[in-house]
């Protein structure tokens, strides 16, 4: 098969490190020409450096690729239009969005900040949406285009100390069902995929006993570059009719999560009170109740 992007060009966020830096090269190997945007910043997003984002560049051109670095922030709306045109004037076109920066400030909720909670939202969620929205026109016009976003178990399960990170990510699940919706008639498909891998996210994880470290070591097998695969499958003519799915990849394992849906229903003919609620809820609903789970509860085994 030949390269399975071969001709596209994608814009690949949060590129100069981990995740983003995988999926960029995998995406240049299998033929698109890719925009590298990474500001540089610190994991709480302080600071910045165009020297990640230029470092990748130079990895994907000494390969024989076509590259070009972008070092504006998408927190700020005008940014994405920048962007874009970069692409435009560089490219001609664009064909994939890869919807991957963000930053973390955890914090127990009753300690989060403001601030802490609006810098997250405003990476994730609403630089999500600038880059999406800046994209949308282009990918109707051409009657094509993959936008492929990145949420995370802490949002779809649960995690101590992010809400902020997980009210992002979730919000990023409605953002891509939502651009499914509005989109399919345009030939263009929105995905979610939630990254297992060891980056500087999850590089604090303690390791003093020997089966702690034993642990860790298996973790650290969660490469960045193992996200990339489905990523670049996903953003290719070959995922034609995958649309507004959510999926996992953990070391060599590939999830597909279920959705909302209703699963129990209780009725009364003469209508509801609280009292008559009190009485009859808990025990029609109460097996069916979604504990209180943290992703390592869910994913409670070591990966494969």
């Amino acid at each position: 098969m030949p390269n399975i992007v071969a001709g596209k060009v994608a814009i690949v966020t949060g590129a100069g490190r981990g995740i983003g830096r995988g999926i960029a090269l995998l995406m240049a190997q299998e033929g698109a020409r890719v925009v590298v945007c990474d500001i540089g910043a610190s994991l709480d997003g302080a600071g910045n450096d165009a020297g990640p984002a230029h470092t990748v560049v130079a990895e994907i051109k000494k390969t024989g690729g076509e590259a070009i670095a972008s070092t504006v922030s998408i927190s700020e709306p005008g940014n994405a239009e920048k962007i874009v045109k970069s692409a435009l004037d560089a490219f001609g076109r664009v064909d994939v969005l890869v919807n991957n920066a963000g930053i973390l400030r955890d914090r127990i909720f009753h300690r989060m900040s403001w601030s802490d909670w609006s810098d997250v939202i405003a990476v994730h969620l609403h630089g999500s949406f600038a880059m999406s929205r800046a994209c949308a026109n282009l990918f109707r016009e051409q009657n094509s285009g993959s936008f492929v976003h990145m949420t995370s178990t802490s949002g779809l399960v649960g995690n101590f100390g992010q809400a902020n990170y997980m009210a992002a990510k979730m919000g990023i699940v409605g953002l891509s069902r939502g651009i499914a919706l509005d989109m399919a008639r345009f030939n263009v498909r929105s995905n979610c995929v939630a990254p297992f891998a060891w980056t500087r996210m999850i590089d604090s994880i303690p390791a003093e006993t020997e089966e702690e470290k034993a642990r860790v070591a298996k973790f650290r097998e969660m490469t960045p570059e193992k996200i990339a695969p489905l990523v670049v499958y996903l953003a290719s003519d070959q995922a034609s009719g995958i649309s507004g799915q959510i999926f996992s990849v953990r070391n060599n394992e590939i999830y597909l999560f279920n959705q909302n849906r209703p699963i129990r229903t209780l009725h009364r003919s003469d209508g509801w009170t609280p009292e008559k609620i009190a009485e009859q809820i808990k025990g029609a609903f109460a097996a069916s109740l979604t504990p209180l789970e943290r992703s390592g509860d869910v994913f409670s085994w070591d990966p494969l």
